[in-house]
C-alpha cells in the first residue's frame, strides 16, 4: 500500500506524515471501530496524532493505543482553559487519559478571541503553565490553534509575541478564495516558513454548512462523502508546500482522505476545482 509522505514538523525534528489523524473522529468510536483505524493509520503511514480534553471519549480512545504503540505516534493534545492552575489540572487529566508521561506537543486551544489571549498569556495564564510544562518535559513543544475567518491573523499577532513551535488554522479551496483570507494566511505562511514553524490546517475535506441544520456526518460542518470530491479537495491543500492537513472528524471520511494523500502527485488543476465546487453545491465556511 502507497505511503504518505512525510515532512519536517518545524524545527521539533520529527518527520511527520502530511496526514496527521484528527482523533476526533474516535470520541464516540467503538473498540471495534478504533482497531480498525489504527490499523489504517499503519497502512498509510500516519505517525502523528491530534487530541483534546474536549473531544468527547478520544483522548481515552487513543490512550488504549499509547499504551502499546507510543513510539509509534508523534502525539499532540490541547489546553482550553485559561488560567495557570487550570492548565495544571487538565495536562494531568489528559496525560492520565492519554496513558503517557508526557505529549510531544501541547497546544493552546482555538487562541483566536482577542480578549481570551490576555487572559492566556498574563501572569500565571495558562501559557505559563504551557512553559512549565515544557521545560519539567511533561510536552517536548507548545503550539496554538485556531478556528474561524480570524484565526491566520491572530495567530500572526500571538507569534509576534511568544515563540511557539506549531500552528493550526483552517485551509481549504473556498478560503482560499477570499482575497482577505488567502492573504492572511499566506502572511502566516511565509511567517512560519521563515521562523521554522509548523503549519497545521483543518477543514480541507469541508463542503458548506449543513442546509437547515440537518445533521448527516459527526462534523458541525458537512464534509465532502464522494471519494473523488474529498481526494480532489484534500490534494489541492496538500499542493501547498510545507502545510500539513488534519484528517477531518468523521470516520467515513478518512478511509479516503489518507487514501488520497497515498496517492498525492500533485494538485488538481484550477478548472478541476471550479467544477468540484459546482457539482458539490460547495459554500465557504467562514466569512
Amino acid at each position: 500500500m502507497p505511503q504518505i509522505e512525510t515532512l519536517p514538523f518545524g524545527q521539533t525534528g520529527h518527520m511527520s506524515s502530511r496526514v496527521i489523524f484528527g482523533s476526533f473522529a474516535v470520541k464516540d468510536a467503538t473498540k471495534e471501530q478504533c482497531a480498525d483505524v489504527l490499523q489504517l493509520l499503519y497502512d498509510y503511514g500516519v505517525n502523528h496524532i491530534d487530541t483534546a480534553p474536549s473531544y468527547g471519549e478520544a483522548e481515552l480512545r487513543v490512550g488504549e493505543w499509547m499504551a502499546r504503540h507510543r513510539k509509534d505516534f508523534f502525539l499532540a493534545t490541547k489546553l482550553d482553559v485559561n488560567g495557570y492552575q487550570q492548565a495544571r489540572e487538565q495536562l494531568q487529566r489528559s496525560l492520565n487519559r492519554l496513558q503517557v508521561d508526557c505529549v510531544d506537543l501541547l497546544q493552546l486551544h482555538n487562541l483566536t478571541d482577542e480578549t481570551v489571549r490576555e487572559f492566556v498569556m498574563a501572569e500565571d495564564g495558562a501559557l505559563d503553565y504551557l512553559q512549565e510544562a515544557k521545560d519539567k518535559g511533561l510536552t517536548r513543544f507548545i503550539g496554538i490553534t485556531g478556528h474561524g475567518f480570524q484565526a491566520p491573523q491572530r495567530h500572526l499577532e500571538t507569534l509576534e509575541r511568544h515563540a511557539f513551535d506549531s500552528v493550526l488554522t483552517p485551509c481549504n479551496y473556498m478560503l482560499m478564495h477570499n482575497d482577505a483570507y488567502a492573504a492572511s494566511f499566506d502572511q502566516l505562511r511565509e511567517y512560519c516558513r521563515q521562523n521554522n514553524i509548523a503549519l497545521q490546517t483543518i477543514k480541507s475535506a469541508a463542503r458548506r454548512k449543513y442546509p437547515d441544520r440537518k445533521w448527516t456526518h459527526q462534523t458541525w460542518y458537512q464534509p465532502l462523502s464522494d471519494p473523488e470530491a474529498i481526494g480532489k479537495a484534500v490534494t489541492w491543500v496538500m499542493g501547498i508546500p510545507e502545510v500539513f492537513v488534519v484528517s477531518s472528524g468523521d470516520l467515513t471520511v478518512l478511509p479516503h482522505i489518507l487514501s488520497a494523500a497515498a496517492s498525492f502527485a500533485g494538485p488538481p488543476e484550477e478548472a478541476q476545482m471550479q467544477e468540484l465546487v459546482q457539482e458539490q453545491a460547495m459554500e465557504p465556511l467562514f466569512t
